[in-house]
């Protein structure tokens, strides 16, 4: 095996558009990975390489992280490329999870952005050291330094500049270095040759400065730099140990500069994720012990150690399920007999491959720090793999809750049992992606991040499993209620010769002060009027009566209801007879309620910059919502409000389009709430439709 200190697993994230898969592209290319350079919406008809899936190449965006291995300058790299594009954020959960290192790929002109908060939190959450890499200083408008001033002012981070560009726009020449301070130039068809000359006279001041700046600010984590500052006795290897400190602690973010697409600077950003990017050693991997109260104990990057692993990722290949893999510790083998943590099942490991985009390659044996894939095993995503003599588990990745709901329907029998198993695939592969089928409009409803993430997965339906489907709106889950107390005297009463049914109740429903409770049943019943035993059948039938209202004909909540009096009949009287009684009780007291329709209320919370904070406000107006409360830090703000469900629906895309795609939002059930008068009009017209339309079929 090769040695661990020279193993660096990274992951490359970014705002959508900023570069990470054409940089990923470069860099296969120059650690001779691929041979030719593919552009991600490439003329050739090829692609970026790390955008294996038909969609992404149409589309020119990453929907799934794409794992490869490349060796430089004799360290080996796991790399995962991860989308930008906030629908598919569980990608950047589950990469970020097992990664030790991350480069945040920044626009020089668009600089900090929505997405680069989002995945610099989920870096945060992680604690994932990083390094940043100011991309496209090619492009009209481009300003790294306004950039790095945004990584401190937005981010917080303590941005330090590790090179100043030579030129800037179409008049990009390269970078200088401030560690060595020398110039280095790109040349070759695609900027393999590096070239190494002074700096330019025109550079020589503002080189100079910045290299003071980098210097001050990396002091701070040696003193021995600081010392060989003062006697004028700085190298080279001084200030890259400081620099390093300071990354690894989290405290220091070194920003590299260039132009992915033009060939500039990649090669010094690699030798900066070699230099600065932890080791597998070098970070503090945790597992609970499940055997003592979920103790943590802290694993070891020991190969001769027994091996634990995390199944991170899931795709279904050809060959069948494909779980990707990273081992924290020990080594493992072909043949090896691994045990799943969370089904206590064991399983031997059968083939154990090394991925490169969406080709593979079978490898003999794996070490700890290794990221690998397994065939065929049954698992789950977030499941942990040990030796079999400990019962350890990883802490497993944040997953969001689905922010959209879309309702579909197979449109025939075979598309049916397709959609199915598309839908099996995807919900075990992707923790943010739910389905279930609603029991009472019946309808099959998926759930996921976004109306691109759900577009994405029907167009895969369509293409993966042949599963021609519809889409619509998922009916929103109304409520009725009643609006004040209403008596009752009922009476039920059959005869159909024999024994007939006879039973009497009376009491009144009204409506629970408490929103926690949705139902509840008082029995008054004096001097046995109604035998005991039939006291519980009155509480089933107000129950049954409570599944379906008369207004639209969805449940009823709220409710309280009480029985006061009644009569019984010794031969006649039966639990089936006081059910009825209480369902004919309850109908009857219900028209007399002022019975009313409720809606399902959504908190809402969107988070954007500060600058939009008027066009947030206004959609929410337009949408019937109510603003709670508005927080700003620094130059974002964050919305809270309350929204109707059913004004929900194509909120993501009309918040996207209002902020420029800088804003995203969360929603979660808060409460019902009465709907408006004309709304409850329109809803009881098209209830009575639907019922006419029916009965007259």
């Amino acid at each position: 095996m090769s040695d661990i200190k020279n193993m660096r697993n990274i992951g490359i994230s970014a705002h959508i558009d900023s570069g990470k898969t054409t940089l990923s592209e470069r860099m296969l290319f120059y650690t001779k990975r691929i041979h030719a350079i593919h552009e991600v919406r490439g003329k050739d008809g090829v692609g970026a390489t790390m955008d294996s899936m038909e969609l992404e190449r149409e589309r020119g965006i990453t929907i799934a992280s794409a794992a490869t291995n490349v060796n430089w300058k004799g360290y080996s790299v796991n790399i995962i490329d991860t989308p930008g594009h906030v629908d598919f954020t569980i990608e950047v959960e589950r990469s970020l999870r097992v990664l030790d290192g991350a480069v945040l790929v920044l626009c020089s002109v668009g600089g900090v952005q929505s997405q680069s908060i989002t995945v610099d939190r989920q870096m945060k959450r992680y604690k994932v050291p990083r390094i940043a890499f100011i991309n496209k200083c090619d492009r009209v408008g481009a300003n790294p330094y306004r950039v790095k001033d945004q990584l401190v002012q937005k981010l917080g981070h303590n941005a330090v500049l590790m090179q100043i560009p030579i030129g800037l726009e179409d008049k990009l020449e390269g970078v200088v270095d401030l560690v060595s301070m020398k110039a280095i130039y790109f040349d070759g068809p695609s900027g393999e040759e590096l070239r190494e000359e002074a700096i330019p006279a025109h550079l020589q001041d503002e080189a100079m400065a910045k290299r003071e700046e980098l210097l001050d600010a990396v002091s701070m984590f040696s003193d021995e730099l600081m010392e060989a500052m003062l006697e004028d006795q700085v190298s080279e290897e001084l200030i890259m140990d400081a620099v390093r400190a300071g990354t690894l602690s989290q405290e220091l973010t070194p920003v590299f500069m260039g132009s992915a697409y033009k060939n500039k600077g990649i090669q010094p950003l690699m030798d900066g994720v070699i230099q600065y990017l932890p080791n597998p050693t070098q970070v503090q991997n945790i597992a609970l012990d499940l055997d003592q109260d979920e103790k943590e104990i802290v694993l070891e990057s020991d190969p001769s150690k027994p091996t634990v692993a995390l199944a991170f990722k899931l795709e279904d290949g050809q060959y069948g399920q494909l779980t990707y893999i990273r081992i924290y510790q020990g080594t493992l083998k072909k043949g090896d007999e691994l045990y799943n943590v969370r089904s206590r099942k064991r399983f031997k490991v059968g083939r154990l491959i090394k991925m490169h985009a969406d080709s593979m390659e079978d490898i003999s044996q794996a070490y700890c720090g290794d990221i690998a894939a397994l065939f065929a095993v049954d698992c789950a995503s977030g499941d942990t793999f040990t030796a079999g003599s400990m019962n350890l588990s990883m802490t497993s990745m944040y997953v969001p809750n689905p922010v959209i709901s879309l309702a579909i329907k197979a449109k025939d029998k075979n598309a049916q049992g397709n959609m199915a198993k598309a839908l099996n695939r995807f919900s075990k592969e992707d923790p943010t992606f739910r389905t279930y089928v609603d029991p009472e409009s019946s309808q099959t409803i998926i759930q996921g991040m976004g109306e691109l993430h759900l577009e994405v997965y029907v167009e895969r339906m369509k293409r993966e499993y042949r599963a021609e489907v519809e889409v619509g709106q998922p009916q929103v889950a109304y409520r009725e209620a009643i609006s004040r107390r209403a008596d009752f005297n009922y009476t039920h009463k059959k005869q159909t010769g024999g024994s007939g049914q006879y039973a009497r109740v009376a009491g009144y429903i009204e409506p629970l002060e408490s929103d926690e409770e949705n139902y509840v049943f008082e029995n008054s019943i004096k001097g046995g009027v109604i035998p005991t035993e039939y006291i519980p059948s009155c509480d089933k039938g107000f129950q049954a009566a409570l599944e379906k209202g008369t207004l639209i004909g969805f449940p009823i909540v709220g409710i309280k209801a009480s029985i006061n009096d009644g009569q019984y009949h010794p031969v006649d009287s039966s639990d089936m007879a006081f059910q009825t009684a209480a369902i004919g009780a309850f109908r009857e007291a219900y028209r007399r309620a002022d019975p009313v329709i409720m809606e399902p209320i959504m908190k809402v919370s969107v988070e954007g910059p500060t600058e939009f904070q008027g066009n947030v406000f206004a959609t929410i107006n337009q949408r019937r919502g109510m603003i709670v409360s508005a927080l700003e830090e620094g130059a974002f703000c964050i919305v809270e409000a309350e929204v109707p469900l059913s004004e929900m629906f194509g909120y993501s895309t009309n918040l996207r389009s209002l902020t420029q795609g800088k804003a995203e939002f969360t929603m979660e059930f808060l409460k019902y709430g009465k709907v408006p008068q004309s709304i409850s009009e329109e809803l009881i017209r098209a209830y009575e439709q639907k019922r006419r339309d029916e009965a007259g079929k």
